[in-house]
């Protein structure tokens, strides 16, 4: 076991390309690829530059946006009977996959502390930003909580930590991140996961649980409109990093839930038929009047479909934490 005689170790930086490309570039090729398709998409990571992390944090303190609270109702009514199994085996490595800034984890975290339980905490995010202000802001509050920050995308964080951290690990995955996969995806990512663990590790997950279509809708399309900036600030962005000339007022933001499917799906909208030229890319896309760009998908989920995804993926589910009104879920897996 590795000696923690400093809370606050040098953050481990794996966002730097193997095959040498920028993020720019790899930006420029995504959106190439996105708009030359029959149905224009654009992948939805792409949301969070330092303006849409900003509106992001508008949104889940929006009246509509039910799925924080929900989580943070069920972290607060079940922190210590979550973190008493997480620390029924010693010690273990507590990884955040998507950390941000950890608002929901710092909850489990203070318990942890409490309870003394003996553990490191490692958040990984792609924003390098993210993870140096939650890094200093750990230290402030929990100085005592060991941790190590890891900027990269989750695979290359998941194969460093199986290389330099072989203890037991308790991964979170939370804010139902997973249902922005389709099916197919979502299964190849958790068992892209799984390929990193070992027998007695574990996986929290937050899920979103199939609900009354009416308020799932109105969470992606909020009266106060910041939803909407949220997902036209992507078309800022490609303006901004890539010379796109896209005229913003000139796009709609445009939400519709799926019930049969379980599926609430985003999408910009051109409210002309226009062009447009993106400098870095060197390429002009025509847009026919109403034509979509697909930008997001959120699926929602019975608690069934989760115990099946589970178990296809090498997962067996142990303990399924719920919110007073069972909006959502953080569903606790162990490795099978």
């Amino acid at each position: 076991m590795e000696e923690l005689h400093t809370t606050l170790t040098p953050m481990i930086d794996l966002s730097r390309k193997q095959d040498g490309t920028s993020d720019l570039a790899a930006f420029a090729k995504d959106v190439a690829e996105g708009l030359s398709l029959k149905r224009k998409d654009l992948p939805s990571r792409y949301f969070y530059d330092k303006k849409g992390s900003q509106l992001f944090q508008q949104i889940m303190n929006l009246p509509e946006y039910y799925l924080t609270r929900a989580e943070h109702e069920v972290f607060y009514s079940n922190k210590e009977a979550m973190c008493s199994r997480f620390a029924d085996a010693g010690f273990f490595h507590l990884i955040d996959l998507g950390a941000g800034d950890a608002y929901k984890t710092k909850i489990l975290l203070r318990q942890l502390a409490q309870q003394n339980a003996a553990f490191d905490y490692v958040p990984v995010d792609i924003s390098g930003d993210a993870m140096q202000e939650l890094s200093n802001s750990l230290q402030t509050e929990l100085p005592e909580v060991a941790v190590q920050a890891v900027i990269g995308e989750y695979f290359k964080a998941l194969q460093w930590l199986q290389e330099n951290k072989s203890e037991r690990k308790v991964v979170l995955f939370l804010g139902s991140n997973i249902g922005n996969f389709e099916k197919q995806d979502s299964i190849a990512f958790l068992q892209s996961i799984r390929s990193y663990l070992s027998t007695g590790d574990r996986l929290l997950m937050g899920v979103d649980l199939r609900k009354e279509p009416e308020i799932i809708l109105q969470a992606y399309d909020d009266a106060a409109g910041v939803t909407a900036e949220f997902n036209l600030n992507l078309l800022r962005r490609i303006n901004r990093e890539l010379g796109g000339e896209f005229i913003l007022d000139q796009f709609r933001h445009y939400a519709i839930y799926n019930p049969l499917e379980g599926v609430m799906r985003s999408f910009l909208i051109s409210l002309k038929e226009q062009d447009v030229y993106i400098k870095e890319i060197d390429k002009t896309y025509h847009f026919k009047a109403w034509e979509a760009i697909h930008t997001e998908n959120s699926h929602k989920y019975f608690i069934q479909e989760i115990e099946e995804l589970g178990k296809l993926c090498g997962f067996n589910i142990e303990t399924v934490y719920h919110d007073q009104e069972k909006r959502f879920a953080d569903v606790l897996f162990t490795v099978s």
